[in-house]
């Protein structure tokens, strides 16, 4: 009963109800909105309102959310799976390019909801080239993406560029362990590993990459930089550095390091050179090209001009783009990206608190960890920040919590009377030396 154009959500890890689901409103003329498995009920709800779909499928562990979702739901249990055995197997397809095929949420936004970016079918297209030369896939190669596909990595590089180049891939699912993951490489013979930094800081970390024997050739990352003793041990266990490639769930792929490719050795720290058919340049506030290892920010050719990524970088004399920081208040902690605007939002419903401001603070695990800055009349005590962060993880995100909460008699403001984040973030790298 599910016309073509409505929306199906998605709040199920990678799984066989995942997949059914996914490709299955895709391919009935749907849209497919994949959910992060961690959105506690206030994110769940913004987003179920803002696409109004008319169904939600929760995995069974989300099950209690389902009295709350506002639309209908199903659970995604074996139930659901015996149910399709009433179906016929042969499906016409009646769909085309143009179709929409996707929503899929952002959190590079300060607004309270992060937009929903539109996918039409054809953008497989431009993904499987992204795939070519962002994480080298091919034919013949065994894949594996450990990251969420409820975000752009999983779920476009992770899984619908390989599965339309026909390629063996095998997903996470659950709570991340790196040597569960390197146990999956070893098991799974994978040759093409495509993972945030920080999995493969977690797995530098573990300490335990000599009991595996892998098979990998080809290694990307993306997300946020790695860093460079990250670096230099997946050249020691792997025998190379994993090669980065970036863009935005706005834009697509920007720039890549052709994983595989003979004549373009991966630089260390590098984002990698644009992709084919990609004009991407760093501009000055003027708008004109830097020079060589000047920063500016980093910019796309689109029909109407030069289109911002809210990204600063440079590019060295060989062609080599470097990552120099975002331009705006989004943090990226483990690959995670998030809104420091819905942070506050969910931390300033709590009773206690007065006020709130959210930065990124330097986290040797996770490159950026989320700081809470609270005004409040309470005593500031170790029991009130655990409540803090647990009320933040149960109303938004799991991991969306602040890992360090700070509380001060009152927050820098700009004349327009909004908190000034960049004064925080300056006052904390200043603290740091």
């Amino acid at each position: 009963g599910i016309a073509p154009g409505e929306r199906v959500a998605l709040m199920v890890e990678p799984s066989l109800p995942f997949y059914v689901a996914l490709y299955g409103a895709m391919k009935a003329g749907c849209v497919a909105v994949p959910m992060f498995t961690l959105f506690g009920p206030d994110a769940l709800r913004l987003r179920v309102g803002d696409c109004q779909p008319k169904l939600l499928l929760l995995a069974p562990e989300k099950a209690d959310l389902a009295a709350d979702a506002g639309c209908e739901t199903i659970i995604a249990d074996d139930d659901f799976m015996a149910s399709l055995e009433n179906y016929e197997i042969p499906f016409e397809l009646a769909t085309n390019g143009r179709d929409m095929a996707m929503y899929q949420y952002t959190s590079g936004t300060t607004r309270e909801l992060p937009d929903a970016v539109k996918h039409r079918h054809q953008s497989i297209v431009t993904v499987m080239l992204a795939a070519l030369y962002g994480t080298g896939t091919r034919p013949g190669d065994r894949f594996m993406c450990p990251s969420s596909t409820a975000w752009g990595h999983g779920l476009w590089h992770g899984t619908l560029s390989p599965h339309a180049l026909g390629v063996t891939t095998a997903s996470y699912a659950g709570k991340f362990d790196p040597d569960r993951l390197m146990a999956a490489l070893e098991e799974f013979e994978i040759t093409n590993l495509s993972a945030a930094a920080t999995h493969y800081r977690m797995m530098k970390n573990a300490g335990s990459a000599d009991r595996y024997s892998f098979k990998l050739d080809k290694l990307s990352f993306t997300g946020e930089p790695m860093d460079t003793d990250t670096a230099e041990w997946a050249k020691q266990t792997f025998g190379q550095y994993p090669g980065s490639f970036y863009g935005t769930t706005e834009v697509g792929v920007l720039l890549g390091s052709y994983p595989g490719a003979e004549d373009l050795p991966n630089r260390l720290g590098a984002l990698g050179m644009p992709m084919p058919g990609q004009e991407v340049a760093i501009l000055d506030p003027d708008g004109k090209p830097c020079a060589p290892d000047e920063v500016g920010e980093i910019m796309v050719m689109r029909r109407d001009g030069w289109f911002p990524t809210k990204d600063r970088g440079h590019m060295d004399g060989e062609g080599y783009f470097f990552h120099g920081g975002r331009a705006d208040d989004v943090i990226i902690s483990a690959g995670w990206t998030m809104s420091a605007m819905e942070i506050e939002d969910t931390l300033l419903k709590h009773a206690d608190v007065l006020e709130a401001a959210a930065i990124g603070a330097p986290d040797e695990v996770r490159g950026l960890g989320v700081k809470a800055f609270i005004v409040t009349d309470r005593p500031g005590d170790d029991g009130f920040i655990k409540e803090l962060q647990t009320f933040v993880q149960d109303n938004l995100s799991r991991h969306e919590y602040p890992r360090i909460v700070e509380f001060t008699n009152e927050l820098p403001k700009t004349p327009a009377g909004k908190v000034n984040r960049k004064t925080l973030r300056d006052r904390e790298a200043a603290a740091r030396g």
